[in-house]
């Protein structure tokens, strides 16, 4: 049996995956927020219970928003900033008497849908969070890509591509990063800037499928630096599919004009890289962190 879990910023989720895959049990409980040692608990707690419900002991893999320094063993770059600066790993191993396997939740969501998920058999995938915050994860032949300083698929906290008239500042202390303009966040932020009504996504696409002009240049200007910032993302990787997860994702006008935008900013005479919806959608991130246990 493999037990994932996705520790997140609201909610810490638990799936446990049996033979041949099969979801056993799935569970899910509000993340002690600011509250380190509470997040210990509440994860030693899920997997107490579900060993306990199933019978069985498991193997344990974690899925985190942030990295662990290959250097300390410390975390970093977490939107969780309670978990930085902490030895997770070894806490959590010390807790449940048993080796514990993290990764970045981006990690795991690519991970997730290069298994078994949109771009099964695919042999290079990037895997893209467009949520609270923009993630990204790499896959190449069904294995992670950590990378050297365990940033590899980091493109949120690059600066988005292109001219801008306004460059917001991240919570990094950067200004510009991709995540400030297509994060769940950023996308209210800009219509606000544009002189649009303070609206959560769902409800700008809405009125934008409604006819509102508005909502519907906003909807262009956030296709098209997403179409920028991915270009960034083929011209380098090269993959074969980039798979969307998080709650833009749902735009499924993004999935026709984000690939019409993005070849003019790619260096080479075609596109074959598909842009692809995740198939477990938000089960994504959990199912990937049981999968680091192969």
């Amino acid at each position: 049996m493999r037990l994932g879990i996705d520790l997140g910023g609201s909610k810490i989720e638990i799936v446990a995956l049996g033979a041949g895959d099969a979801e056993l049990l799935r569970r899910r409980v509000p993340t002690p927020r600011g509250d380190y040692p509470g997040t210990l608990a509440a994860v030693a707690a899920l997997v107490q219970h579900a060993e306990h419900e199933l019978g069985q002991r498991g193997s344990v893999g974690v899925g985190i928003p942030g990295a662990e320094s290959r250097v300390s063993g410390l975390i970093k770059n977490a939107n969780s900033t309670w978990l930085i600066g902490r030895p997770l790993r070894q806490d959590l191993r010390a807790l449940l008497q048993r080796e514990v396997r993290l990764a970045n939740d981006a990690n795991c969501f690519a991970l997730s849908e290069a298994t078994d998920g949109a771009a099964a058999g695919a042999e290079v995938v990037f895997g893209v969070i467009l949520g609270t915050g923009v993630g990204g994860g790499i896959v190449v032949r069904g294995k992670v890509l950590v990378g050297a300083n365990a940033i590899a698929g980091e493109w949120g906290h690059n600066r988005l591509p292109g001219d801008e008239s306004e460059w917001p500042r991240c919570y990094c202390a950067r200004d510009g990063c991709v995540e400030t303009f297509l994060s769940g966040p950023g996308l209210r932020s800009d219509h606000a800037r544009a002189g649009g009504a303070n609206l959560e996504p769902v409800e700008i696409a809405a009125r934008a499928a409604a006819g509102d002009a508005a909502c519907e240049a906003t909807l262009q200007r956030y296709e098209a630096r997403l179409a920028r910032a991915l270009a960034q993302v083929i011209n380098i990787l090269d993959p074969d599919a980039i798979v969307l997860g998080g709650g833009l994702s749902n735009l499924d006008r993004l999935y026709a004009n984000v690939p019409r935008l993005w070849s003019k900013h790619v260096f080479s005479d075609q596109v074959v890289t598909r842009l692809l919806k995740s198939r477990h959608g938000d089960a994504s991130g959990v199912r990937g962190a049981a999968w680091l246990w192969e």
